[in-house]
Formats: structure tokens, C-alpha cells, sequence
């Protein structure tokens, strides 16, 4: 479900008409596009918890390196997706971005779960969280929590320099950012708690009821704190952190009932298939992206040229379904595009491990 949202809400046909829950917010506030990305992190998290069982929770060279390899991987694929269709200049080539957020956070998270137990994990987290707030508060300049002025831009500025950041707010400034990576860590860490919580429970219904009743109290938490230290994406902040984690575990939660309690499963056969390639189809929707804003080009009635991507909205969904209805569909033409190529590796047993 987290994959299919993840296309939707990035291939609108024109962001000026995403409707507002499709997108991201301005800044202080959590929109249900704000979720996508912890539920993945979350998911990554809970995955590496029925990974490491493979390997029987042992910390030895050979798990370390299979960590360290696919951090690599990872974040190369990132930065080669920033660079494509390799026309930028190396100068103004931005470093970070999604795939490299997963790649770093999933690498310290890994190396932390191995080496503590549960109890160590939750209190690592608290000092992360409470850290990082009294590191934003403390060395911000002005606004501690303002876009111009926190500690991320500034340490990211020093290291990376303003050519090589996100400029997507008017000014260089990274909503995956260095420092705001580490609280992102410990969402990761609530998916592999969340994991081993229902690897070790004799019985699914109680953990079930955990599930929820901790994610409940997360988002209130997350709230709370949110009044001192506002509820940001773009930051990472640490009441967003318990905010998206409350509501990854209340939707978990929810579906183990449906699916795995109840027994209703057969409605949830197309997100099965989206489960499987994850990695994989967000980086080909990218590519589709990219390849079609970029490389293909159309010359209009008129004479003038437009994108392939823009050219396939303008012209094959705007006249159907109008501006916000045109943009809409278009994306859930491309959940469905992306659906289909999955199936067919689906099918296939095929499956892209990166």
C-alpha cells in the first residue's frame, strides 16, 4: 500500500493540480502524503528483523558487510538517479535525497539493532529524539524550526555546500538533510521492534492489541510534543517521528486484524505484488519520470515544445476528466502501469533485490 501511495502522490499530472492531500505540506504540519515515506522506513525496519533471523541475530563480519554493501548500492543508485540524464554539472549535482535517507538510516539502524536488545534499542531512540531537539533548539540561528534558519541547512551548507542542496523551498535547504537522517534512524528501529514484537508473541491477537494501543499513544505523544517542537517532514522532528510511527503501527495493526485475524486476504492480492520489487519500482518510476520530462520531447499544435509528460496529461487525460481530475488520474495510471510490471516479475518469480 505504502509503494502504490508513494507513485500515486509522485506522478501527478501537474502539481499545480495534486489535490491537497496529495501532496506534501509547506512546512510545519503532516498531510497523509507526510506518511508515505516514515512507512517505508518503518517497513524497512520490520524486514530487517525477519532478515537478521537468517543469520541468527549474530553480529559477525559477514552480516556487517552485507550491511555495508547495500548502504553502498543504495546510495550510489541514488546519487546515479539525481545525475540522470547526466546533462547537470557535476557542481550543482545534488548528493542527498530518498534512496540515500533509506541507505544511511538503514545502515546505523541495522548496526544498532544488532548490537542491542530491545530494551537498549528503546532507550537509544529516546536519547536520539530528545537529542536531536535540543540540538535544533540549541544551535539554530533565530528560528530554530524555521526553513532558513535550522540546524540542518546550517550543517548541511558547511559540509555540502548550497549548489549541491535540494532548492525545491527557493533557498538551498535538504528535506533529507544529514542531521535530520538520525531521528529518521529511529524509525527504522520502531519497524524492527515492531517485527520482533510479532516474531516473539506466542499469539497474533496480543500483539495486535500492543500494536494499536502503542500507536495511539505515539500519535498523542507525537502531538503533544508537537506544540514545543512543531510536527515537520522536512526537519524529521522527533514528535513527527512518534506521530508516523503511531499511525504505522494503528495501520498495521488494523490489516493484521483484517487479513490475518479475520481472514478477509483476497482483496489485498494487488499490494502483495507491490510488496515485492519495492525498491525496485521506485527507482524505474523515477526513471519513467525523468526519461519523459527530459528526454522526450513533443512539438505541439502550435509549434512549440513540450514534454512527453506533460504532453500525455495535457492531452489524453485533461480533455476526459478536466485539471484536478486530469492530474489524479494520471497518477493512478501510472499505479496501475507500474501494478504491471510488477505482476509480470510477479508471475515470473522474479524478484530485484537491491
Amino acid at each position: 500500500m505504502t509503494i502504490a501511495a508513494m507513485i500515486l502522490v509522485n506522478t501527478p499530472g501537474n502539481w499545480s493540480f495534486a489535490y491537497a492531500p496529495l501532496k506534501h505540506s509547506q512546512w510545519h504540519g503532516c498531510t497523509p502524503t507526510d506518511l508515505i515515506f516514515p512507512f517505508f522506513l518503518f517497513i524497512v525496519g520490520a524486514a530487517m528483523r525477519y532478515s537478521f533471523k537468517k543469520f541468527n541475530d549474530n553480529v559477525s563480519p559477514a552480516i556487517i558487510g552485507k550491511i555495508l554493501k547495500r548502504v553502498v548500492v543504495i546510495f550510489v543508485i541514488g546519487l546515479a538517479l539525481n545525475a540522470f540524464p547526466f546533462k547537470i554539472d557535476i557542481s550543482n549535482l545534488r548528493i542527498l535525497g530518498v534512496l540515500q535517507r533509506i541507505a544511511i538510516a538503514y545502515g546505523i539502524a541495522a548496526l544498532l539493532c544488532l548490537w542491542f536488545n530491545p530494551k537498549k534499542l528503546m532507550i537509544v531512540s529516546v536519547i536520539i529524539l530528545i537529542g536531536y531537539w535540543l540540538l535544533l533548539f540549541g544551535f539554530g540561528q533565530g528560528d530554530p524550526y524555521a526553513v532558513e534558519t535550522n540546524l540542518v541547512r546550517i550543517i548541511d551548507l558547511k559540509i555540502f555546500g548550497e549548489h549541491h542542496l535540494w532548492q525545491g523551498k527557493g533557498i538551498a535547504f535538504d528535506p533529507e538533510g544529514l542531521l535530520s537522517t538520525l531521528p529518521a534512524v529511529v524509525t527504522v528501529i520502531s519497524g524492527f521492534l515492531t517485527g520482533q514484537l510479532l516474531q516473539t508473541e506466542s499469539h497474533l491477537k496480543p500483539a495486535v492489541y500492543k500494536m494499536f494501543f502503542s500507536g495511539v499513544c505515539a500519535v498523542l505523544l507525537g502531538s503533544v510534543w508537537g506544540i514545543i517542537f512543531p510536527i515537520n517532514k522536512y526537519l524529521w522532528t522527533s514528535s513527527y517521528v512518534l506521530y508516523t510511527t503511531g499511525w504505522a503501527l494503528i495501520c498495521l495493526a488494523f490489516l493484521l486484524w483484517v487479513i490475518d485475524i479475520k481472514g478477509h486476504q483476497k482483496w489485498n492480492y494487488p499490494f502483495v505484488v507491490f510488496g515485492t520489487n519495492s525498491l525496485f519500482v521506485y527507482i524505474i518510476s523515477i526513471l519513467w519520470i525523468k526519461i519523459f520530462f527530459h528526454l522526450i520531447k513533443i512539438t505541439t499544435a502550435d509549434g512549440s515544445l513540450t514534454s512527453g509528460y506533460d504532453w500525455i496529461f495535457n492531452q489524453l487525460f485533461v480533455p476526459v476528466a478536466g485539471n484536478f481530475n486530469g492530474s489524479f488520474l494520471f497518477a493512478v495510471f501510472h499505479v496501475f502501469i507500474f501494478w504491471s510490471v510488477l505482476f509480470i516479475l510477479y508471475r515470473n518469480k522474479i524478484f530485484i533485490k537491491i
